[in-house]
């Protein structure tokens, strides 16, 4: 029996009811938030995804010898090139910070800098062969695994799928 419920039948008085539910009767819980949130098997496979997804450019980053900062650098370069007052911006980090990281990806070889097409004053980087190269060669057994579980599923599941995570997307916006 919890302290809260002991003191409770005890007589004491206190700002805690208890309902004899220990997930509910804690304070720290998300039941104890979120009544109507029901722990299942599906929210717990989604929870360690995403808390999976947080480790990946971590792991990626050291096997490539690269800091999170310059792994996320190559992947916004890779969706369009950009100045690094742009860089700095998608990183939300200094311009000095995000020159360094260009700095040190160029050395790499895994960027260059150009000048920009339409204004010859600013510098555009842009993501190179062996830069693109090196992040998909580290993320393709992921991309592999992925294409595999995603094979078999028949149009009808994947728009049940295609849902739950655009759901589940949209709840993490939520909180950003």
């Amino acid at each position: 029996m919890s302290d809260i419920t002991e003191s409770t039948e005890a007589g004491a008085t206190g700002d805690f009811t208890t309902t004899g539910d220990p997930a509910k009767d804690d304070p720290t819980t998300v039941t104890s938030f979120v009544p109507a949130y029901r722990p299942s098997a599906s929210l717990d496979a989604l929870e360690e995804l995403v808390g999976l997804a947080a480790q990946v450019p971590h792991e990626v980053a050291r096997k490539a010898g690269l800091s999170v900062s310059e792994l996320h650098s190559l992947r916004h370069l890779m969706a369009s090139p950009m100045g690094p007052v742009e860089l700095a911006k998608a990183l939300g980090v200094t311009s000095a910070a995000s020159s360094g990281v260009v700095d040190r990806l160029v050395a790499r070889g895994h960027a260059e800098r150009h000048p920009h097409a339409e204004d010859r004053r600013r510098t555009e980087v842009v993501v190179t062969e062996s830069g693109r190269r090196e992040v998909f060669a580290l993320l393709a057994p992921m991309f592999a695994k992925l294409a595999e579980i995603d094979a078999p599923l028949d149009d009808d599941e994947r728009v049940v799928v295609e849902r739950y995570l655009r759901g589940a997307i949209a709840a993490m916006r939520s909180v950003i």
